[in-house]
């Protein structure tokens, strides 16, 4: 068993935390008013070189495993600030490591290191497939050195402020493949040539500002040297990224339930009614405390999950239990949290409200908790599928 979340990586979670106490709460707040996306944060994460712990030392990065990633990611919400601006480049480089071409490695991987270029759009989801990824329907017609790629995505974050986009489409119909997974191709798109050309992107204003949008491709053309690996065999590369970008958001619960929990613990003790800290009531104290207890056998699955991905092991349950265990814990965090504000959990200079809307995206995305409970269902329990 590795060392719990507070004690591992210390000295990066304590540089990590000296860089987020740059950008305290006022400054998430007015971002969050006018939903802008949090440039000077992702840029100061850049070149601290956080966003590039998982990209091999040869390409510039810092060669670490998904177990550093996770102290990064977690001490980010936990100081108050949001890793979902940038999260996406610490795992989407994964498909180019794992199954680009040497050259492609060599002309990308450097680059994103350095923060020259961004790759943080993930193109997965479709308006009319969902998590039904099988069925999706953009496709990639290829001609002469290119691919012809026409169709649309939706709930993809982050598209607007990425020079680099995975993109999942289909090579093959559904109904032509051997099996439904088979057919679908990875392709790397650069954002800056494809805007206006072929790629509109359109953004959607959501809860919380989170900088997600939809995009339509009209005879986008890509060139076929930026397939990545082989033709039709774009669903597994994808799966490979989906588990670490499971573990990592579910660190990014981990950090914003300590955040609740802290705040709330020292909200108690401070705040006195009727004569004496609201805290040394059990009505409130139990909460705070049961919260605690969710949120420590969450962060051990997350570490487990963790150490199982940097070990090369299967880890889809894992990742997948982590996942939903982390988030349940930071979601109960945070209502118990607001509950013991009162009122003043509603306040806007307690960043609590913006806490609690940016966590509850997290029952939702990036799988929600119904798919993780069919996974466990039919993977470790042998039940037959229901759909």
């Amino acid at each position: 068993m590795t060392a719990s979340p507070s004690l591992s990586h210390p000295e990066i979670r304590d540089s990590v935390a000296r860089l987020c106490a740059g950008f305290p709460g006022e400054y998430w707040r007015a971002l969050d008013r006018d939903r802008t996306y949090p440039t000077e944060f992702v840029t100061a994460l850049t070149q601290a070189g956080y966003l590039s712990v998982l990209i091999p030392e040869e390409y510039g990065g810092s060669g670490l495993g998904l177990s550093a990633a996770t102290a990064v990611l977690e001490e980010i919400h936990r100081s108050g600030c949001n890793g979902g601006a940038a999260h996406a480049q610490m795992y989407t480089m994964g498909t180019i490591l794992r199954h680009g071409t040497p050259d492609q490695k060599a002309r990308y991987l450097p680059a994103i290191a350095s923060g020259e270029l961004r790759l943080q759009a993930f193109g997965v989801t479709e308006p009319t497939s969902g998590t039904d990824t099988t069925r999706l329907r953009t496709f990639a017609r290829r001609e002469g050195d290119k691919y012809i790629v026409n169709g649309q995505k939706i709930w993809i974050s982050r598209a607007e402020h990425s020079d680099l986009m995975v993109l999942l489409c289909r090579t093959t119909a559904r109904e032509d493949a051997a099996k439904p997974s088979d057919g679908m191709s990875v392709l790397l798109v650069d954002m800056r040539t494809a805007v206006g050309n072929g790629l509109t992107i359109r953004p959607i204003r959501t809860m919380l500002n989170h900088a997600t949008t939809e995009l339509f491709f009209d005879n986008l053309e890509v060139p076929v040297e930026n397939l990545i690996g082989a033709e039709g065999k774009g669903f597994k590369y994808i799966l490979d990224g989906m588990n670490a970008e499971r573990i990592l958001i579910a660190s990014e619960c981990i950090g914003d339930g300590r955040f609740f929990i802290e705040r709330a613990a020292a909200y108690a003790r401070d705040r006195e009614v009727f004569g004496r800290p609201i805290g040394q009531n059990q009505g409130i104290q139990f909460p705070i405390a049961r919260a605690h207890v969710q949120l420590a056998a969450a962060s051990l699955m997350v570490d487990k999950a963790a150490a199982m991905f940097d070990d090369g092991q299967p880890c889809g349950t894992e990742a997948n239990m982590s996942k939903m265990l982390a988030s349940e814990a930071s979601w109960y965090a945070a209502d118990m949290c607001v509950q013991t504000h009162g009122g003043f959990g509603f306040a806007e200079e307690y960043d609590i409200e913006r806490k609690f809307r940016e966590t509850r995206l997290y029952q939702v995305a990036p799988i929600s908790t119904n798919l993780i409970l069919s996974h466990v269902a039919t993977h470790v329990l042998d039940l037959p599928k229901s759909f």
